[in-house]
């Protein structure tokens, strides 16, 4: 539920008032955008409202998170997006004949790269 609990927290900061500058972004891991095998039933209500640069990294086999749904929710969202598959991973980002050394290293790539490119970071 952490990705789920983030955008709605982000969700209610942003209406509470001027939070821009405290929210920078948003990082999506497994993103449960409904339950398996209920994909009528989409849970993307707090991720339309957010304005802030959001990265999506989902496994192309998440049985919470089927692929064509979360394009076609990226595409409404107003907020700057990148949505990165891991090919052939579930929920849990498991990947049949890949370590999950390997599956980390490629989520961690990025990550940081998308921190490089959207969040302004203070340098003290």
């Amino acid at each position: 539920m952490g990705s789920r609990a983030a955008a709605s927290v982000i969700r209610q900061l942003s209406q509470d008032g001027d939070n821009d500058d405290f929210i920078q972004g948003l990082i999506c891991l497994s993103y449960p955008l409904h339950r398996p095998k209920l994909q009528s039933k989409l849970r993307d209500e707090d991720l339309l409202f957010i304005r802030c640069p959001v990265l999506f990294v989902s496994g192309s086999a998440d049985e919470m998170c089927e692929k064509q749904l979360l394009e076609s929710v990226a595409s409404k969202m107003k907020a700057p997006k990148k949505i990165h598959w891991i090919d052939k991973g579930n929920h849990g980002m498991a990947v049949k004949g890949r370590t999950e050394d390997d599956v980390m290293e490629e989520i961690n790539v990025q990550v940081f790269s998308w921190l490089r490119e959207n969040i302004e970071l203070e340098h003290k």
